[in-house]
């Protein structure tokens, strides 16, 4: 059973059962023209790959209308989820965003310049340093988040708590590996 928020927020029973979508009509036409090929993986990936656009849609309007970009949200979240002091190595922060050092250094100047973060020397290391967040950069991802979250439910309130666990479950069982693999 599939459910939409209504106006008010309430839970409402929307029955999509027989209904169609772009993926259906995709996968019917290449189901048409190569017949050959088993197709059915469209069914699933394609729609993650809808979903995953409406995703960054939402991203990045949660974000700018706090002024910032993905990449500056990325960073200074990964500051934030540590904790107090809100400090990593800019080596954890590039393990944390998935981006090359030389990256990290752009972005780590870009955002000291703009407020939301700042360098300190690493007590533990003479030749290190710590990036640390800014109280305003704090404030900032913590109210891009908050929007973020809005904007994620929203996509999800077709679904139950039960069916958001299950397909949470089910998606990790598809990226362990994958994420494993890089």
């Amino acid at each position: 059973m599939l459910y939409r928020m209504g106006q008010s927020g309430d839970n409402k029973r929307s029955d999509n059962i027989g209904r169609t979508d772009e993926v259906d009509d995709l996968v019917a036409q290449w189901q048409a023209q190569r017949p050959d090929l088993d197709v059915g993986p469209m069914h699933v990936l394609s729609r993650v790959s809808r979903l995953a656009r409406h995703l960054d849609i939402a991203r990045r309007s949660a974000f700018a209308s706090h002024g910032l970009e993905t990449w500056e949200f990325d960073v200074l979240s990964a500051l934030r989820r540590v904790g107090p002091p809100f400090q990593l190595t800019p080596g954890a922060l590039l393990r944390a965003t998935l981006v090359t050092s030389g990256t990290m250094t752009n972005r780590i100047d870009r955002l000291t310049q703009a407020g939301l973060v700042h360098r300190e020397p690493d007590p533990r290391d003479r030749r290190g340093v710590l990036v640390t967040l800014t109280d305003e950069g704090r404030s900032r991802v913590d109210a891009a988040l908050e929007d973020l979250l809005t904007s994620e439910r929203k996509l999800l309130a077709g679904l139950d708590d039960d069916q958001r666990a299950s397909l949470g479950s089910l998606l990790r069982v598809l990226l362990v590996p994958l994420d494993a693999d890089r």
